[in-house]
């Protein structure tokens, strides 16, 4: 009795101190609700960067062409590479649908404000045939709705890309599942005639039709940058996109097209089968009966013969698309095939003038209860979404990210507001588009059925993607991040580079070298530069021998701590540093110094920002408001961007991976403190800076050095910025 006694004493004492140890880590998960309803910015605002961030006028003169170096820049000043921080517009009937005339000045003003140069026109075709029976039977007042638009961007010297398809159901009438992944246009667009001619048909009705709020075509317009032909029409993706269990992994539509394709090649079964080794029984070229491989894992000639058709297929189509657009009178980028960054894709994308590429981290699939993400750091892998983009460039052409994101619910999303723009910034990629039904709303509390809570892709809402995009303006389009000064090619010989693989990459520890410096494909290297080049084929080819030359020539500081082994990864120009193992990037450059951490109980110091005794997970950056160096500056902005959810939301596990209910605003924010400290003379004092842009009542005030534990929570509620003023 008396050892059962002891025993059941010590289970109540062990339950005791969980359920203790339980409540108080509960307890520092503190949430507060965001007060703000209206986000629009005023004049001068914190957040206002027109000023800082200008946009020119938009007219012939300064249309953006490619320079010689295979830059975006303005014709009148092509010597000057432009960096565009794009806004993502994918709205539907869900997220709000395009806005009327008032909304639409405002949104662009706000645009502008924010620090945006140029816009994304994405689903343009689901949004004009949503609800239309007919073919090409396009919404009036949506038509209208998207010309405004354009025009009041262009007024606000904000450029645009346009897709010219989104939907796999095209300008066809009758389809109610526009913006889900049904049809098989994008496939047929490149192998049917009919379906090409009703993709040209769209470019004709749309992009040339002239815009009576600007008295031009848009395909015409020095406003539209870039075209991307059809959204992710890729075949290999669109395969897997449609891919079910227990049918085809590709579509018999492929078929007849991949039998002609092999008859020329080989003219013969005989033939064939003396180049794959065999061939299944009944199977004849003559007849057109070679079937598709069965299973896109497979390892087989079939396989690399497959991809090699693909190859041939996208570069023809790419290639009568562009042609088509060049005879309506376009004059800008083309990028077809913007993403799956594969060798096969690669090689496909070779002949491009441009490489537009779309990346995520953490991808959901769907917002209903049920809906899964991985809850993982882009830190512990070392940017790989980063890096897998990196490697499908090809080196001395415009490089434009149409699409990325790490996802809302994740705990670790506030990573890329610096990881992201830090690195496009040193890759010396040309535009950066974080995805989502349009950056920002003009207010909280839109009765739509995406904008009554946070979700995926809304971006608009969660103050942390917003604190994020923020921070972006200033790392990529400001160019406080500077490019590398080094570009180290990755050699690529042609369709030898094939193999039996559909899924083949670059190898993982090649790309870690983007976390170093500018990394890109490229078809002749000159000796000059062979020893910094990653060879081909690329089991010969070792990260530590590129290392190694760029140490012995220079090209790495001797400082500089990158180490593979331990996970730490310094950028050539020093003004990067990441550390897989602790979660933590830093970026040290004369405008702005950020950290982005899983945990911070340390203290660190970057050059003129030390920070510490954080109280979880969470983005810190300051950045100089007046573009002076951080320690002249007169006028800083802090961001602290923790974690944010919408009210009453729920989850099925504890590692908040499954969603059992998105719940509903208002959103809230995180609570967390954390003390850091910048040197300087003379008086300052720290505000809170509301999501809206305006400036509370000061919380903190001194002489000489900064230095105070900051809380993102107050009087007036929960924000993401903060702003210092010295006094001069």
């Amino acid at each position: 009795m008396g050892q059962r006694f002891l025993w059941k004493r010590i289970v109540a004492v062990f339950a005791s101190c969980f359920l203790l140890f339980a409540g108080s880590a509960a307890a520092l998960d503190v949430w507060s609700p965001v007060r703000e309803i209206s986000l629009e910015l005023q004049t001068g605002s914190p957040l206002d960067f027109s000023a800082l961030l200008p946009n020119p006028s938009i007219g012939e003169e300064n249309r953006i062409v490619i320079n010689k170096d295979g830059r975006l820049a303005h014709a009148d000043a092509s010597e000057k590479p432009v960096r565009f921080l794009c806004a993502s517009l994918g709205w539907s009937p869900a997220s709000g649908g395009f806005p009327d005339h008032d909304g639409a000045d405002r949104y662009a003003r706000q645009l502008k404000m924010h620090g945006y140069n140029i816009a994304r026109f994405h689903f343009v075709d689901a949004a004009l045939m949503f609800g239309r029976s007919a073919d090409f039977d396009f919404d009036p007042e949506v038509l209208d709705r998207i010309h405004y638009l354009m025009a009041a961007l262009k007024r606000n010297g904000i450029y645009w890309i346009m897709d010219g398809l989104s939907s796999s159901r095209g300008a066809y009438g009758g389809f109610d599942d526009r913006w889900d992944l049904a049809g098989e246009l994008k496939i047929e667009v490149q192998i049917d005639e009919k379906s090409f001619q009703h993709w040209l048909r769209f470019q004709k009705e749309v992009l040339g039709r002239v815009n009576p709020y600007t008295g031009i075509a848009p395909i015409r317009d020095p406003a539209l940058v870039v075209i991307v032909p059809f959204n992710e029409n890729g075949i290999e993706f669109d395969s897997i996109v449609h891919q079910r269990d227990g049918q085809p992994h590709y579509s018999k539509l492929l078929a007849p097209a991949f039998n002609i394709w092999l008859q020329a090649r080989y003219g013969s079964t005989k033939a064939l089968a003396d180049a794959w080794g065999w061939v299944k029984a009944g199977e004849r070229l003559e007849d057109g009966s070679i079937s598709l491989p069965a299973n896109r894992y497979e390892k087989t000639p079939r396989m690399r013969d497959l991809q090699a058709f693909f190859i041939d297929v996208e570069t023809r189509s790419a290639e009568r698309m562009t042609a088509a657009l060049r005879d309506l009178g376009y004059k800008g980028v083309i990028a077809p095939y913007n993403n799956w960054p594969s060798v096969q894709t690669s090689l496909s994308r070779s002949g491009q003038q441009a490489i537009a590429m779309n990346t995520y981290q953490d991808w959901v699939g769907s917002y209903e209860p049920g809906s899964t993400m991985g809850q993982k750091s882009s830190i512990a892998d070392g940017a790989f979404y980063v890096r897998a983009i990196a490697a499908a460039r090809w080196l001395n052409r415009p490089f434009i990210v149409t699409e990325y994101d790490h996802l809302f619910w994740s705990k670790y999303r506030y990573e890329a507001g610096i990881v992201m723009p830090a690195y496009a910034a040193l890759q010396n990629w040309d535009v950066l588009c974080r995805h989502g039904h349009g950056p920002i709303v003009l207010a909280y509390g839109e009765d739509v059925p995406h904008k009554r809570q946070m979700l995926p892709y809304a971006i608009a809402l969660d103050p942390v993607a917003r604190a994020g995009e923020t921070l972006a303006a200033l790392l990529f389009r400001r160019g406080d991040v500077a490019g590398s000064p080094v570009s180290i090619p990755f050699m690529v010989k042609g369709v030898e580079e094939l193999t039996q693989s559909a899924q083949e990459r670059e190898p993982d520890a090649l790309t870690g070298l983007a976390l170093l410096g500018a990394i890109g494909l490229q078809k002749d290297v000159s000796a000059s530069s062979a020893d910094l080049a990653v060879p081909s084929p690329r089991k010969s080819a070792s990260a530590e021998k590129i290392m190694s030359a760029l140490h012995g020539a220079r090209l790495l500081d001797p400082a500089n701590i990158t180490s593979a082994n331990k996970g730490i990864f310094e950028s050539d120009t020093d003004q990067i540093v990441l550390d897989q193992n602790r979660l933590r990037i830093t970026v040290k450059t004369e405008r702005t110094e950020a950290i982005a951490f899983a945990d911070l109980a340390d203290t660190i110091t970057l050059d003129n920002l030390t920070v510490g005794n954080a109280t979880g997970k969470g983005l810190f950056a300051v950045s100089a408001l007046d573009d002076q160096p951080i320690k002249s500056s007169h006028r800083l902005l802090v961001i602290y961007a923790t974690d944010a959810q919408n009210s009453d939301m729920r989850f099925s596990d504890r590692q908040e991976r499954v969603i059992a209910d998105f719940g509903h605003l208002p959103v809230r924010i995180k609570l967390g403190s954390i003390d850091f400290s910048l040197p300087g003379a003379g008086r300052w004092t720290v505000s809170p800076v509301g999501l809206d842009g305006k400036v509370k009542t000061t919380v903190a005030q001194g002489d000489g050095m900064v230095s105070m534990r900051l809380a993102n929570d107050g009087p007036d509620g929960p924000t993401t910025y903060f702003l210092i003023e010295r006094q001069p």
